[in-house]
């Protein structure tokens, strides 16, 4: 005979099944993570939470979670997968925090650390928003280049899953691999009602070339650096030299891409000769702050940044330290929100959990992965403009805009 689903509670758990044990255990661990989360709060009292109150709610949870997976056991039209239940249940604990937190299965893991390590890949960076793969950026003549993806495209499935169901990690890897090789998916454009099925063919994409160029009779110094590299930012540093110090400067840091924000920071040292640049924080991280070195100031004259949608990381960082310290126009549309540490942690079933551990604020305190940067004078993009069924006028308008502001100031 069945049992009555109304009996059980937490306590007979020997109950249970194996995937039910197996599934407690898991999430034990992230609910006693919530209970050290909670008893540190509690501690000094923050948001009027005590750590017994946070333990007992907690602990409410999970003989909520206990019930929920037990009427799932009991009651579902079928009898289910607890092995894909538990994993699925991760999945969604972790992706509730933030799109760089992960979940990885023993499988996934073993995957994932034996990765090559700089395969090839399709051209894009890629995140997470609205619980699915969005593209933030797309590499210029990359194979998502030549197939039309542009930024804010929402990469519903790749061959065939809906990422949706993975984490961000395992979205990465499916989306690397030989080159020549190739990847099925069903992307979701804002400007088209039905999604497009697409087949990627896998490239060694080069870094996006640094341009610049004069304008205003030479009083202007234009740079894009399409990526935050290194290399990039040193180009950008001899070009600022050999420039007369008079000369005023136009950083275009829309659709730049890269993973290191200590690069964003010494791009932004090259203008700010004292302030704190940004500040990286979080509950067991130590906290640190990045201040300006007069010594590496470079340049005096008027400075001006566009930002867009695909403005990520390093150069969000750039674009708020010149912004929230006064030192120049940011112009365009919000940036993505990206800049955040993460710690791989083993777990041990061998799966593991890629947790964000500290997250970096510009100097007005904001939290660059939670709020981004808005720039002090909006201008919408192009495809905004057509969204809206307005004709966009000719040229650049974010760059018109951003020139006009660069003509007015004086050096």
């Amino acid at each position: 005979m069945r049992p009555d689903p109304l009996s059980f509670r937490l306590a007979p758990v020997v109950c249970v099944s194996r995937f039910f044990q197996r599934f407690v255990f898991v999430l034990s661990v992230a609910i006693f993570v919530t209970l050290g989360l909670g008893f540190a709060l509690g501690q000094f009292g923050w948001f009027g939470v005590h750590a017994g109150d946070a333990q007992d709610g907690a602990y409410q949870q999970m003989r909520v979670y206990a019930e929920v997976l037990q009427k799932i056991q009991t009651d579902y039209v079928t009898d289910p997968n607890m092995s894909d239940v538990t994993t699925g249940a991760l999945h969604g604990l972790l992706g509730s925090l933030d799109a760089d937190s992960s979940y990885l299965t023993a499988a996934e893991y073993k995957t994932y650390k034996e990765r090559p390590i700089g395969g090839a890949q399709e051209g894009i960076t890629i995140s997470k928003r609205f619980g699915y793969a969005t593209v933030v950026n797309v590499a210029p003549d990359s194979p998502a280049d030549q197939n039309h993806l542009a930024d804010g495209d929402v990469i519903e499935s790749i061959d065939g899953k809906s990422t949706h169901d993975l984490s961000l990690a395992v979205i990465r890897m499916m989306l690397e691999g030989k080159p020549g090789s190739s990847v099925e998916v069903t992307v979701i454009r804002p400007t088209r009602p039905d999604p497009d099925k697409l087949t990627l063919t896998r490239a060694l994409v080069p870094v996006p070339a640094l341009e610049d160029q004069q304008y205003e009779n030479s009083t202007i110094l234009y740079i894009k650096p399409g990526a935050l590299t290194a290399a990039h930012v040193d180009d950008i540093a001899a070009k600022i030299k050999s420039a007369p110090k008079s000369e005023k400067i136009l950083l275009d840091l829309r659709d730049c891409t890269g993973d290191d924000p200590q690069q964003g920071l010494r791009l932004a040292n090259f203008f700010i000769k004292q302030g704190t640049l940004a500040t990286l924080v979080g509950q067991e991280f130590p906290e640190q702050t990045f201040s300006a070195d007069p010594e590496k100031v470079l340049s005096g004259a008027p400075v001006a940044v566009i930002v867009n949608r695909g403005t990520y990381g390093g150069a969000e960082l750039a674009a708020a330290a010149i912004e929230d310290l006064k030192r120049g126009d940011v112009v365009g549309e919000r940036t993505f929100g990206e800049g955040s540490v993460q710690k791989t942690i083993d777990l041990p079933d061998g799966g593991a959990l890629i947790l964000t551990v500290a997250k970096y604020e510009g100097p007005d305190g904001k939290k660059i992965q939670d709020d981004a940067v808005t720039p002090n004078v909006a201008v919408a993009s192009p495809q905004d403009d057509e969204d809206e069924g307005v004709t966009p006028p000719n040229g650049d308008e974010m760059l018109n805009k951003a020139l006009d502001l660069l003509k007015q100031k004086g050096v």
